[in-house]
């Protein structure tokens, strides 16, 4: 598309084209043979140990040998596309020692329409603030726990 011995300026070509000059000029440059090399040895390794990531794959690269550090095996894994596989962290478990809240509305009769209005709140853990719909109510929150405000009779009560 652009031309060298063109009437016009290969500036004003790139211009034109909407192309800056240096993608002219600069040349993609593949991977060393080494890299490939060790990507070959990498997915064979893959093979026989999804579960290894950057640091052990580097162990086992300095093991058998072959100088390429973590960033290096990082790289060229992330350039792979491969992912270690390895079982997730059980976080749906609660901690022994975790309080549990008791449920504050699970003794209530709702027995006519609009009686209780409950409203309930979701807090971030860093929220120090919480302003309620309408703007009339603010309560600090440095724990970040979750709220409910009850409206009974014209009574207002923050459980």
């Amino acid at each position: 598309m652009v031309s060298q011995d063109h009437k016009l300026s290969v500036r004003k070509q790139c211009e034109l084209l909407q192309l800056s000059r240096s993608r002219l000029y600069d040349q993609p440059v593949g991977e060393s043979a080494e890299n490939l090399r060790f990507m070959e040895i990498f997915d064979k390794q893959f093979l026989e140990t999804p579960w290894y990531g950057s640091r052990q794959r580097a162990r086992y690269m300095k093991r058998n040998n072959h100088q390429c550090g973590r960033h290096r095996v990082r790289r060229l894994m992330r350039l792979m596309r491969l992912v270690p596989i390895y079982q997730e962290p059980n976080t749906s478990k609660t901690h022994p020692q975790h309080k549990i809240w008791p449920y504050l509305l699970r003794n209530v009769i709702i027995d006519r329409p609009n009686q209780v209005l409950v409203r309930r709140y979701h807090l971030y853990p860093h929220a120090t603030w919480l302003s309620v719909s309408r703007g009339d109510h603010g309560l600090a929150q440095p724990q970040g726990f979750g709220v409910a405000a009850i409206k009974q009779y014209g009574c207002g009560l923050l459980y």
